[in-house]
């Protein structure tokens, strides 16, 4: 009989999470019963994380992150200079990278995915040479980003997000943007453009209906449009990622691509602002290693 190494995991939680974040004692105990030995570790910033994770990347095996999609990237571009496959405790208020990866929001079944140990290699997003996992975005989600609270999140939950976006779009205006694809630049006057990685965003919206997080690409998209009534009858089209259908949208897929604005704007980075235009955004192919069901092989 052959019994499986062990593996040393660097544990991330984030206390703020939606419920108060993941309670570390319990998990880390089901961790250790499917066969890994877990290092906790706390930072004072969110610049600590990557630097960590590279400092012990010859003592450990993996890392588990036990909190929402904004936890998870800021561990992106140490699991991206180490090659480390991800284990993802959706504990957050959207998740929707573990959505994007069909990880259990259930606890049990999340810890199992990990414990089952098959790796699948994902696609990061940059923007400004800041990784991210679902999208970026200047306009509207940018401006939920600063208006949306803790208190909230915790209260409503995904809901959150559809209380703080009645916020800003009752006070939104629409910007000037030059997009360049390949060269050839469009102006466009938007209330948001995103630039999407992932399959899902904002608490499961589709980034583009045929979008998946290893097919090599960036998609984007500029809403330019400030009609209220035309935004309500586009929410579902969002939900289900066919929103190019619509003629206020416009949409590009490429592997690159810079957006510049007439002042510095703010960019929402996995749903933290981060950076200001002017945006320069690549894919970086099966950059980051997860733990996921549809994994292809066990880690060795």
């Amino acid at each position: 009989m052959i019994v499986a190494a062990r593996r040393r995991a660097l544990f991330i939680t984030n206390p703020r999470a939606r419920g108060g974040g993941a309670r570390s004692d319990p998990l880390i105990e089901r961790l250790s019963e499917g066969g890994l030995d877990v290092v906790p570790a706390s930072y004072a910033q969110r610049a600590d994380v990557p630097a960590d994770i590279i400092r012990r990347r010859d003592e450990i095996d993996c890392v588990v992150v036990a909190g929402g999609d904004g936890t998870v990237n800021a561990a992106a571009s140490g699991l991206m200079a180490t090659g480390l496959p991800l284990g993802i405790l959706p504990f957050g208020t959207a998740n929707d990278l573990a959505r994007t990866l069909a990880i259990p929001v259930d606890v049990e079944r999340a810890i199992g995915v990990i414990t089952a140990g098959k790796v699948a290699s994902i696609d990061v997003g940059s923007v400004n040479q800041l990784p991210f996992f679902n999208v970026a975005s200047i306009g509207l989600s940018a401006q939920l980003a600063q208006t949306i609270t803790q208190r909230e999140k915790r209260r409503f939950g995904r809901l959150s997000y559809a209380v703080a976006a009645a916020r800003v779009l009752a006070t939104a205006r629409p910007f000037s943007a030059r997009i360049t694809n390949q060269g050839v630049t469009t102006d466009a006057r938007a209330l948001q453009i995103a630039v999407g990685n992932g399959r899902y965003y904002g608490g499961g919206n589709v980034v583009e209906e045929t979008a998946r997080i290893d097919d090599g690409t960036l998609d984007l998209y500029a809403l330019e449009t400030t009609n209220v009534l035309r935004l309500a009858l586009m929410l579902p089209a969002f939900r289900a990622g066919t929103h190019g259908a619509w003629q206020e949208v416009r949409t590009q897929r490429c592997v690159a691509f810079v957006v510049d604005t007439r002042r510095p704007r703010d960019v929402s980075v996995d749903g933290d602002v981060l950076t200001t235009t002017p945006a320069h955004f690549q894919v970086h192919p099966r950059a980051v290693r997860v733990y996921a069901p549809t994994g292809d092989g066990d880690d060795a």
